[in-house]
């Protein structure tokens, strides 16, 4: 946390020369009132000013930002984090040359990252605070991938009639092949087994 002890003629003064200084908006931080001003002796002899403490309230974005920087100049590696607002997330999106080791197998590296990165930023939230974390649009052509495979397994179990069971994937990919394969006239989703090894079963309707 960043603190910073400033005195002016008032507390109001005090608080906005802090702000200033700072660089941040009065929402952002917590302030303590050190020392009230005083006018003194007929107004001019032994007055005192105003002494207030700011304390920065940490923003939980930014510390996972820090974190995340600080964990890839460790690997040495060099990324640009850009930060974008959705609805329901916080998106980071990471530019640079060697992406391919952020990625990993099928993202498993990147949602490696994504969870530690969803732990920092939640540990400075009062409420719950999703982060996604993409490289090279990684997410959306993933997604479409698995959408393109839900249409395929689904026309197997239509000519085949029998069960298919796919590799284990995390929450966020099944929700892909259950939303794609919902409103099937034919087939129908449903997961088993416990994480990480939960798989989607793709059979007949009833």
């Amino acid at each position: 946390m960043k603190n910073l002890i400033v005195s002016a003629k008032t507390i109001e003064e005090a608080i906005k020369s802090g702000l200033a200084q700072l660089n941040v908006t009065e929402d952002r931080v917590k302030v303590n009132v050190l020392e009230q001003p005083t006018k003194g002796l007929f107004g001019l002899f032994g007055s005192k000013n105003a002494k207030v403490e700011l304390e920065v309230i940490p923003d939980p974005v930014e510390e996972a930002i820090v974190f995340l920087q600080d964990l890839m100049k460790a690997m040495q590696i060099s990324v640009t984090i850009n930060r974008s607002k959705d609805k329901e997330y916080t998106l980071l999106e990471l530019s640079g040359p060697e992406l391919g080791i952020l990625i990993g197998k099928r993202g498993q590296t990147l949602d490696a990252l994504q969870y530690l990165v969803g732990i920092v930023a939640n540990r400075y939230s009062s409420s719950f605070i999703r982060i996604v974390l993409d490289a090279e649009n990684f997410r959306e052509r993933r997604k479409q991938t698995l959408e393109d495979l839900a249409n395929k397994l689904a026309n197997r179990v239509l000519r085949t009639r029998k069960d298919v069971v796919l590799e284990p994937m995390n929450a966020q990919e099944r929700k892909v092949i259950h939303t794609v394969l919902q409103n099937h006239a034919n087939v129908k989703t449903f997961s088993k087994g416990e994480e990480p090894n939960r798989r989607i079963v793709i059979t007949m309707r009833t």
